[in-house]
């Protein structure tokens, strides 16, 4: 995270930037212990994601795999981390998402980063804005996106 707060950003400001790239998280490592612990969490304990000798002897991934949902839960970390503060937001609700397609396993031990471009900024109240971004989350060292999404939310202004 950045040593210092950043600078909140309007509206307006967010709306012309539609259509651009406005985020790129740190680098967060899926270890195995993280991976056991969403599997303790979310009762999905399939061996690709907690065996690791027989994911290693049994499946093409040479080991465990993080969950996709695991993946995907990342987001609103990510999010916290990459993308700018609008100003005058006092809360930030998960509205839904759109076409997510989990693209590459990721294998236990590897770091993935969420990249954020801003699809569509639109107001639903006097007190609420959507939010929807185009999401794709990287896998360091690998040619393809272990997923990718359509993310909206919403902004809750005061």
């Amino acid at each position: 995270m950045n040593a210092h707060a950043p600078v909140p950003v309007s509206l307006d400001d967010l709306k012309g930037q539609v259509g651009q790239e406005i985020g790129v998280s740190p680098w967060t490592t899926i270890d195995q212990e993280r991976i056991d612990r969403f599997a303790e969490v979310t009762a999905d304990r399939q061996f690709i994601h907690v065996d690791p000798e027989r994911a290693a002897a049994e499946t093409p991934f040479g080991g465990t795999i993080a969950h996709g949902f695991l993946t995907l839960s990342l987001l609103s970390a990510m999010a916290q981390e990459a993308l700018p503060v609008l100003a005058n937001r006092t809360m930030g609700i998960n509205y839904g998402l759109e076409r997510v397609r989990f693209l590459a396993p990721v294998p236990a031990g590897a770091r993935v980063r969420g990249r954020f471009t801003l699809a569509d900024v639109s107001m639903r109240s006097s007190v609420q804005a959507m939010l929807r971004y185009q999401v794709t989350v990287e896998i360091e060292g690998a040619d393809k996106p272990a997923l990718a999404a359509e993310w909206i939310t919403l902004a809750v202004l005061g």
